[in-house]
């Protein structure tokens, strides 16, 4: 590993800090780009209108039109936190503005797979609908939206996953990664998209005198989940993305969200006054995630809906049960899994450049999660399979594929088809995530394939782990008032949370819980503790150290505490 103390560009810092802004935070700004104190205003009115996003005007009017004619309503969901809570948003925002039959349906991760397939519109249309929308899919699934027009269904499609070279012949589309659309978000969430649509929506309404300025329902209490579905998404945090996970915060903490989201935190010990962008990501985002993976996301969906603070308790239980099932799963899976990767290795020499493992007793559902603790670990693109689930799939393997910078896992994958026709049934993904289904007899093919594209295509600099830091901090900002003020501010993807790093001594260390590294630093000349979570190997004397910042409670004392992120050895 490599740890890099990012560039702070002076000016923007000096700038900041003559704005009011805290000389920390000033430092932490100015390294992450931001400029000018105006961009840190996470005020409403500065976010981007939805004007600029392409198709949004079409989308406000076929749902207006649909409302005027008491049409019904079906939302067709995605089976991850970001399709949970634009389901959850759509519902709720839908109902708001007036509509009276809005009805959901969310595909099972097994049997349908991803996205708007023809047998899903199929069940939409038998519900009754008039109207199918999509939140947070749909941009590719040019056979669904095909078949749901064949039957008589409109379709508006809401999504911001990149489009294939066909768009899918909808009524209406809403992406900011369409073609020619020039909304400069174009990291927003499924989540948000749909919020956008809300707000065209209601527009179009006061436009025609269904209400006014005055009388218009609020949409700013669907915030709370616009935040959870952004961060847990890991989408980039732009200013307009950091804008709208600020709002949401903040009326968590002030005690104003869905009961679903209270019950949420609650069982995961967490108090809404001191909710972070970390709640979102690493407690609610998985409880939420653990359905879709396991179970039936609609017990997810049904958390994020009710009203009824009693029956958010018993679904946010459930959805904990079942989160800690997946991590138990989950656990055993990453410990054969990462026995089958290092099989693929002698000790002491360097991992292959691309990683593949598959085990016949793997669960598909938790595949994606394996294969980014493997890539975590061994800095390498890491594919992990499972045998399909799904009705007379069964010599088929789904895999999901995690990927480091410099090698775009899509691309690869793309690739990988052309140069082995009929090794690929399907894929699809991102730079860093990717999805794929192989027959079981091609597997070796695959994994020797995907790594011939990662010798041609990762060099020896991009094989080495790289931590970005904030260089070193401070003794006068090692306070815990200062700590609690960096976890209030919004940080995540593209945006990341403050880590510092330079060498410290170690004055002891011990393992705790056989899995954690526990220990006793001197930093600056000060003892100070610190936890490095999931690691076991001792340290040497001096060493220097990536750590985040947090302050650990004991007995009514707050101390701060190093959370160690990663060491550079000699």
């Amino acid at each position: 590993m490599k740890i890099i103390a990012r560039d702070i560009p002076p000016r923007a810092a000096w700038a900041l800090e003559q704005a009011g802004i805290h000389p920390l935070l000033a430092r932490l700004y100015a390294a992450r780009g931001v400029q000018a104190k105006d961009e840190l205003d996470d005020g409403l009115a500065r976010l981007l209108p939805p004007s600029g996003l392409k198709g949004i005007q079409e989308a406000a009017r076929l749902l207006a039109d649909a409302m005027a004619q008491n049409l019904r309503l079906c939302i067709v969901a995605d089976y991850d936190c970001d399709g949970a809570t634009a389901c959850a948003v759509a519902v709720r925002g839908l109902r708001l503005l007036g509509a009276q039959q809005v009805d959901y349906l969310v595909p099972d991760r097994v049997v349908d797979g991803y996205g708007l397939t023809p047998p899903i519109a199929r069940r939409v249309k038998e519900r009754g609908a008039d109207l199918l929308i999509t939140v947070d899919n749909g941009i590719a699934s040019c056979e669904g939206v095909a078949q749901a027009k064949a039957l008589g269904l409109a379709v508006l499609v809401t999504d911001h996953h990149l489009p294939g070279s066909e768009l899918p012949q909808a009524d209406a589309i809403v992406n900011p990664n369409q073609p020619g659309c020039t909304f400069e978000s174009k990291s927003i969430a499924g989540v948000g998209v749909m919020f956008y649509v809300l707000l065209a929506l209601r527009s179009e309404l006061r436009a025609r005198g269904v209400f006014d300025v005055a009388s218009q329902p609020k949409l700013d209490p669907l915030l709370p989940l616009v935040a959870l579905g952004t961060v847990a998404d890991v989408v980039r945090l732009d200013t307009n993305n950091r804008r709208l996970v600020a709002q949401g915060l903040k009326r968590i903490r002030a005690g104003q969200m869905q009961p679903g989201i209270a019950a949420l935190l609650r069982v995961a010990g967490r108090q809404p006054p001191m909710a972070t962008t970390f709640d979102f990501g690493f407690a609610l985002g998985p409880r939420i995630n653990a359905a879709g993976r396991l179970a039936d996301m609609t017990l997810g969906i049904e958390c994020l809906l009710t009203d009824d603070a009693a029956r958010a308790d018993h679904l946010a239980q459930q959805l904990d049960a079942i989160n800690r099932e997946r991590r138990e799963i989950e656990g055993g899976m990453r410990e054969q899994a990462q026995l089958l990767a290092e099989n693929l290795f002698e000790e002491g020499t360097e991992p292959p450049p691309a990683i593949s493992v598959f085990d016949p007793d793997f669960h598909e559902g938790v595949v994606g999660i394996v294969a980014s603790r493997i890539k975590d670990r061994l800095h390498r693109p890491t594919f992990v399979f499972a045998a399909s689930g799904a009705p007379g799939k069964e010599h088929e393997l789904k895999g999901s594929g995690r990927s480091i910078p410099g090698f775009h896992l899509r691309d690869a994958l793309d690739l990988v088809a052309k140069r082995h026709p009929g090794v690929l049934l399907r894929f699809g993904g991102h730079a860093m995530a990717a999805g794929c289904t192989v027959p079981e007899d091609q597997f070796e093919v695959f994994e020797q394939a995907l790594a011939q594209v990662a010798r041609e295509w990762l060099d020896a600099a991009t094989l080495t782990r790289r931590l970005e830091t904030d260089g070193p901090l401070a003794p006068e900002y090692r306070r815990t008032d200062l700590v609690d003020t960096l976890h209030r501010e919004v940080w995540g993807q593209g945006f990341a949370p403050p880590t510092f790093s330079e060498e410290v001594e170690v004055l002891s260390q011990r393992l705790v819980g056989e899995r954690h590294l526990s220990l006793k630093l001197r930093h600056q000349g000060e003892p100070v503790d610190g936890i490095w979570f999931g690691h076991t190997d001792p340290l040497p004397g001096r060493v220097l150290l990536a750590f985040r910042l947090d302050v650990n409670e004991w007995k009514g004392e707050r101390k701060v505490q190093f959370l160690v992120e990663g060491a550079q050895l000699k």
